[in-house]
């Protein structure tokens, strides 16, 4: 069976798809956030509802590779600390596919992302420069972290777009590049493992969007092991500044 007539695309339209992959690997591995532009391809080329439903899969495939590179560098508190709140953001990311359409569901995400890059922008010119990861146990820290919870639990089931708003908590929260890389690598497995049956329940994985996936998840390994290589060559606050890049080209590629 061709999977580009299945899904009626043209031979230029599989490659930006891939190229796409291959970024959700470069993401995992290096910048976190710059698959928000893979989102925005993939809604581009496929029906926006249907392409969250492909791309989860493939960026599953990713936090794997992202988990056997980085698992020693992950926070646990942290994690234990987000996961009650991005189950909540789950369920209300649910509820909300169940009747917004595509320009909603775009534009909500789009200014949400936007919103957290500015606060992020903001926090980082007024904080202190010695805070760490850990600082999230005073009770600013917990509202925070409950905050950001749920809205990446509600990004990341309605877009895949997750990745841009905890991208922003971590870096608020002080993580430097390895702990901040290892953190998100667990807690995205975790959650877009668990996002597999609500998604399957709605319709977005199915025997079709499986076959596009075995075509497609090939290419994001060679984005794992670039990102892999490019890692010890950005300094932390370049890292930050390419973290924080991505999410706001992400958030306006979503807007337009």
């Amino acid at each position: 069976m061709n999977t580009m007539n299945l899904w009626h695309i043209t031979g230029w339209e599989f490659a930006a798809l891939a190229l796409a992959a291959l970024l959700v690997g470069f993401s995992k591995t290096a910048v976190s956030g710059a698959n928000t532009v893979s989102l925005a391809i993939f809604a581009a080329i496929l029906p926006a509802r249907a392409s969250t439903g492909v791309l989860l899969p493939v960026l599953i495939a990713g936090d794997v590779l992202a988990v056997l590179t980085y698992r020693r560098h992950a926070h646990w508190p942290t994690l234990w600390r987000l996961f009650p709140a991005v189950a909540a953001g789950v369920v209300l990311g649910t509820v909300f596919l169940v009747w917004a359409d595509d320009g909603i569901v775009r534009t909500s995400i789009g200014a949400i992302l936007l919103l957290m890059a500015g606060v992020t922008l903001w926090r980082r010119r007024t904080a202190d420069a010695g805070d760490a990861p850990d600082a999230v146990t005073t009770r600013a820290g917990r509202i925070k972290a409950r905050s950001y919870g749920v809205l990446g639990g509600f990004t990341t089931m309605v877009a895949n777009a997750g990745g841009p708003v905890m991208s922003m908590y971590l870096l608020s929260a002080g993580f430097r590049k390895l702990g901040f890389l290892g953190t998100s690598a667990f807690f995205f497995l975790i959650v877009n493992v668990a996002k597999v049956p609500f998604s399957a329940g709605l319709g977005l994985i199915d025997g079709r969007s499986l076959l596009l996936d075995a075509a497609l998840v090939a290419f994001v390994v060679p984005g794992a092991l670039l990102g892999r290589w490019a890692v010890p060559r950005i300094d932390q606050r370049l890292f930050e500044r390419l973290v924080i890049a991505a999410t706001v080209v992400g958030a306006l590629q979503l807007l337009r």
